[in-house]
């Protein structure tokens, strides 16, 4: 499946996994009261480079660097490219 972003060197394509609608207690949170979430899905990673091999794939579930990264639209979705450096963990 090709996804259209195709990042270049050690970046990947993330996409947000969406911040939870409410509290463990039940309350309903607003947009404005939802933390932005920190984790994402990698969906498109780039070749790597000659110092920095790949070490993400498409599918993995991350956590990543709270002001890290380019936020773009494409395809009337948002994503954002950052560098391979800029994910803190991998998720299982």
């Amino acid at each position: 499946m090709s996804f259209g972003i195709k990042p270049l060197g050690s970046r990947v394509v993330i996409k947000r996994i969406e911040a939870e609608e409410k509290t463990a207690s039940g309350i309903l949170l607003t947009g404005s009261a939802k933390e932005k979430p920190q984790m994402a899905e990698i969906m498109a990673v780039g070749p790597g480079t000659e110092d920095e091999k790949m070490e993400l794939k498409v599918g993995d579930k991350v956590i990543f660097s709270q002001y890290a990264g380019t936020e773009i639209k494409y395809a009337g979705e948002e994503y954002s490219i950052m560098s391979q450096r800029d994910i803190l963990a991998i998720v299982d």
